[in-house]
């Protein structure tokens, strides 16, 4: 019987100078789940992406990925990574940073729209609304025009434990979602933060 995969995708931009970034909440992410699994990330070029795969309690298998395309073009590595791996919208969750959140406040929703969010347009655009997504929360700056600097810049060192301890709750939320589904994974996260 073949494995079925669950995909997390974390999104972010790649390279050294957005490394430490708000934008790059998702990476963090499963970063976190791929410590946990002790499982090394390897690059994909032809998924566009960096992957690794983390087997969990149950049988279960967690594909993670990091896609390598740059925010506003997530979507043709996520595509990518479906077809390959032949996994449907519906075992899709993708971590994202989320201005309308204080910093590491997480919340778990399945479907909806973009919300002006340019990863999120480019998935809609290349596989469909209907995945679920991982809210995390990075604060908003207060003015429409400040919104790229603070996504494009790295949080204090106050802010950074609240991103670091949000990411390690959505991590542990993803957890309860195999384990013990959606539900139970969104009630005991969003009574959590």
């Amino acid at each position: 019987m073949p494995v079925q995969r669950t995909l997390v995708a974390g999104l972010g931009n790649p390279g050294d100078k957005y490394l430490q970034t708000r934008h790059n909440a998702g990476f963090w992410m499963v970063d976190v789940l791929a410590r946990a699994g002790h499982a090394p990330w390897k690059t994909q070029s032809k998924l566009h992406s960096e992957v690794c795969e983390v087997d969990l309690a149950g049988g279960q298998r967690l594909l993670l990925a990091k896609p390598q395309t740059f925010m506003n073009k997530s979507g043709i590595a996520l595509r990518a990574i479906m077809d390959f791996y032949k996994i449907g919208l519906e075992r899709v969750l993708v971590a994202h940073d989320e201005l309308d959140l204080p910093p590491g406040r997480v919340r778990m929703k399945r479907g909806g729209g973009a919300g002006g969010h340019n990863g999120l347009k480019d998935i809609i655009r290349h596989c469909g609304p209907e995945f679920s997504r991982m809210r995390i929360g990075v604060g908003h700056p207060g003015r429409k025009e400040a919104v790229l600097g603070h996504v494009l810049s790295a949080a204090g060192s106050g802010e950074q434990a609240q991103l670091d301890e949000g990411c390690a709750l959505a991590a542990r939320a993803v957890e309860d979602w195999l384990s013990a589904g959606w539900d139970a994974a969104v009630q005991r996260l969003h009574s959590a933060c």
